[in-house]
């Protein structure tokens, strides 16, 4: 049977269950996120919908920054933004009435995210009938819960989840086998999953920029860029993806928090009590999902200039409780106050805690 895999993908679906629900947001650059609070607020853009996206407006886009962009838009004759904190109930409860009917057409279908799904879409046979099915389910989708979605259809995961993003929103896109090559011959190299901000620099300073430029070079090569992944790396730039498509989501192995402070802060006892606030949350989530015990603990810490650093710590004895986490926080956190883990005494803009390897 020949393998057939299909991507599908919510368009800005978050802000788009917005603006369905609310009628009068239509038309207007909507972001969900953090409060922006006039300009001073602190967080980031979660989402937002494609009239915020002509403005610059993305994903992890700093509030304030957008804020910015839609002042100036506004200034210059544009329509004024609206911001809005994001209901993530009502959102997962949308996903899972769209989940439901993505099911009802297809058997085998893994989600990955609240807005994106795997569909083996092998049982088709042929590339003709899953484009018809894939065009049915988007009119069904459209006519039951009124927001739209792109599909991307090839033969592996990879290719499906990059054709999925190329016609949106509202797309449907096709890469047949034969096509692949071809078909991320012209694309920017940093399309390939696996190519980071690093490694798309690595790749420019050889003449690396599109995925034709990588397609010339050879597994040798490859691996001396990118070391023990320059093999797979060379595979995917050739549409080579074995992956398969898991119909149970994966058990999740770590649970963590994350604080953004209101004012950026250099004050160690505030950002202790956070800590240690965080961590009476994490062991009453341990708990609450089963869990007895953990080894890992990771620190995150994000400064004023956004620059963003991780600790970890692995224990031999297994770690049960706050105070567990707290003993190896405290070694964590405590070089970010001198000079040998910040040299320059930046402020703190985010604190984030998360233990892993739980049992």
């Amino acid at each position: 049977m020949i393998r057939i895999v299909g991507h599908i993908d919510m368009d800005a679906f978050f802000a788009s269950v917005e603006e369905r629900d609310k009628p009068y947001l239509r038309g207007l650059p909507v972001i969900i996120g953090a409060d922006p609070k006039g300009g001073s607020g602190r967080g980031v853009v979660s989402t937002a919908n494609y009239k915020a996206r002509e403005l610059g407006i993305h994903s992890a886009l700093p509030i304030q920054s957008a804020w910015k962009r839609c002042e100036a838009a506004r200034r210059g004759g544009g329509a004024r933004c609206v911001f809005i904190t994001g209901n993530h109930h009502r959102y997962t409860s949308v996903s899972k009435e769209v989940f439901s009917i993505v099911r009802a057409h297809i058997p085998i279908v893994s989600e990955t995210s609240i807005d994106e799904a795997y569909m083996d879409l092998s049982f088709c046979e042929t590339y003709d009938t899953a484009k018809a099915l894939a065009t049915s389910l988007k009119r069904t989708l459209k006519k039951e819960t009124n927001l739209s979605c792109s599909i991307g259809i090839g033969a592996n995961k990879m290719i499906a989840k990059i054709a999925s993003d190329y016609e949106k929103p509202n797309g449907l896109t096709v890469v047949r086998p034969e096509e692949t090559e071809a078909f991320l011959a012209p694309l920017p190299i940093r399309a390939i999953p696996g190519i980071g901000v690093v490694a798309e620099q690595r790749c420019n300073r050889q003449g690396i920029y599109t995925v034709a430029d990588a397609q010339q070079i050879s597994w040798q090569d490859a691996e001396s860029l990118f070391g023990k992944h320059g093999f797979s790396l060379w595979e995917r730039f050739r549409g080579i993806d074995e992956r398969k498509i898991e119909t149970a989501p994966p058990t999740r192995k770590s649970i963590g928090k994350h604080h953004t402070f209101a004012v950026d802060t250099e004050d160690m006892e505030y950002v202790i009590r956070v800590l240690r606030n965080q961590t009476e949350q994490i062991v009453h989530e341990v708990a609450r999902r089963g869990f007895t015990e953990f080894r890992t603990v990771v620190l995150t810490v994000r400064f004023a200039d956004f620059t963003t650093t991780t600790r970890s710590l692995t224990a031999e004895m297994p770690l049960t409780t706050s105070k567990d986490i707290m003993l190896k926080l405290m070694k964590l956190v405590l070089p970010f106050f001198d000079s040998s883990g910040n040299p320059k005494h930046k402020a703190i803009r985010l604190i984030g805690v998360r233990v892993e390897k739980l049992v």
